[in-house]
């Protein structure tokens, strides 16, 4: 289970965080995972251009902080790479979804994913292995696998779902439009090359931009929880 205040994974057992000392009783919002119950959405359909272009707009306003975390993002997964990568993801959705809440954001949000470190980890290493077998099948169904779980980290921080059940959940938005969400996934690409052209740093301003664009498709499909982004 996790903590309702900070999202530290605790025993089942404990009836108080031992990082933050809240009572786990004390918020029934978030007191079991899933937190609240969450039905996919039907008939949806991706909106590459739009998203990206709302994601440019979020990191455009505020791009010195974006820019700065791209860097720690980029040194800190250089250092220990794939098993910092889950947890960082979580952190800078994080940065994303207090932008959007008008919060200020600080370098202390991209650590705060850290508080997720397990399902975050074990989500990014589960989620490479798939990509890689559908890599090894053939480039289509790899693409497709990797557009289908754009939205875990998303799912692990809002809903403080366990890998799987995020994993599952991403599915489920991404399985309404494959091709769509597959060319979402493909424009991201694009931003990303268009940032490593550009004397590979801009890739601190693409890459930013890509994981905003993913926090925004995911807030307008299946929106934040309150009580998540009040304890934000």
């Amino acid at each position: 289970m996790f903590c309702h205040r900070c999202g530290t994974q605790v025993a089942s057992g404990n009836q108080f965080c031992t990082n933050c000392g809240q009572a786990l009783g004390a918020a029934p919002g978030l007191a079991a995972t899933p937190a609240v119950a969450w039905n996919p959405p039907r008939g949806i359909h991706s909106n590459t251009w739009h998203w990206i272009g709302q994601g440019w707009d979020l990191v455009k306003a505020d791009i010195g902080i974006y820019i700065l975390l791209a860097l720690v993002f980029f040194l800190l997964n250089s250092a220990v790479p794939l098993i910092l990568t889950g947890p960082l993801m979580a952190g800078f959705h994080i940065v994303c979804m207090k932008k959007l809440a008008n919060k200020r954001a600080e370098f202390a949000d991209l650590i705060a994913g850290f508080n997720f470190f397990i399902p975050a980890l074990v989500a990014s290493l589960v989620i490479s292995v798939f990509i890689f077998a559908g890599m090894l099948a053939c480039l289509i169904p790899g693409l497709v696998v990797a557009a289908m779980y754009k939205f875990t980290y998303l799912f692990i921080v809002d809903k403080r779902m366990d890998f799987w059940q995020a994993m599952q959940a991403s599915h489920a938005v991404v399985k309404n439009d494959y091709f769509g969400f597959t060319m979402f996934l493909l424009g991201m690409f694009l931003v990303n090359v268009l940032g490593f052209l550009c004397f590979v740093v801009g890739l601190l301003v693409s890459i930013p931009v890509t994981i905003a664009a993913i926090t925004i498709a995911y807030r307008e499909i299946v929106g934040f929880e309150p009580a998540t982004m009040e304890a934000l």
